[in-house]
């Protein structure tokens, strides 16, 4: 079995980080490019920088910002949040970014993901996938969760995998911030129909929820947000649980 990924997300709004639930009452959580030093010293596998209001706002990724975390740490670093061309992709490549993670732009425009994967490797392109249940069926949302689509979620999975995405993120709004546990149903559907990695994002609350959400549903990784910015688990201590279960973490 391939080494399990805990993987710190810093949502970005006005510079700095935030935490809500259901994506809404945000708070403040700390300085990004603090917090990403911290998570890089704890151990983290890799690190996840979501500008959450770009796309709403219609401006780009704070690239100045992308730039300085990117020279304080030294994991795999995923920065998403209005990017909408292969020139945004170049712009934060070149600021620091390992990878890209796109969502509603790629929702628009899936000939996007064909165009990214082309130009800079499918190792180079995550989409994130925001689903919601809509009449009995997880459906793709886009900005932020307000605006709903007819996509079907597992639908959306595989036709994302077919334009050379690299990697999905999936994230359920109904569970985000809730920290009652990750969507085990549909994040185990998706991981076992498609070949790339799965991260789960929304709901994590104790480190049995990461247990369940490799265990059970093969996630790849695990995503998480403010059990990590207010030390509610500490990630040393987490990957030496999973580790005891006999879940394969690096140390």
């Amino acid at each position: 079995m391939l080494t399990k990924r805990i993987i710190p997300c810093l949502d970005i709004c006005d510079g700095r980080t935030v935490k809500g639930t259901n994506f809404l009452q945000l708070r403040d959580a700390g300085d990004p490019v603090e917090l990403a030093m911290r998570y890089c010293e704890e151990g983290a596998d890799e690190l996840v920088f979501l500008d959450i209001t770009a796309t709403t706002e219609k401006r780009k990724t704070l690239a100045k910002l992308v730039r300085e975390i990117a020279t304080h740490i030294n994991i795999p670093f995923t920065v998403g949040g209005g990017i909408n061309t292969v020139e945004d992709v170049h712009l934060l490549l070149e600021n620091g970014a390992d990878k890209i993670s796109v969502n509603s732009a790629a929702v628009k425009n899936p000939s996007l993901i064909d165009q990214l994967s082309k130009n800079f490797g499918s190792q180079c392109v995550v989409v994130a996938i925001d689903i919601k249940t809509i009449e009995g069926q997880w459906k793709v949302v886009t900005h932020g969760g307000r605006h709903p689509t007819p996509l079907e979620a597992t639908a959306w999975a595989r036709e994302i995998t077919s334009r050379g995405a690299g990697e999905i993120l999936l994230t359920s709004m109904e569970h985000d911030g809730t920290k009652n546990g990750f969507a085990l149903g549909i994040t185990g559907e998706i991981a076992s129909l498609v070949p790339i990695p799965v991260i789960a994002s929304g709901g994590a609350g104790t480190m049995a929820h990461f247990d369940a959400v490799f265990r059970e549903a093969g996630a790849d990784a695990a995503l998480a947000a403010s059990i990590f910015h207010f030390r509610e688990i500490p990630i040393p201590d987490l990957k030496r649980y999973l580790q005891e279960l006999q879940i394969p973490v690096r140390l």
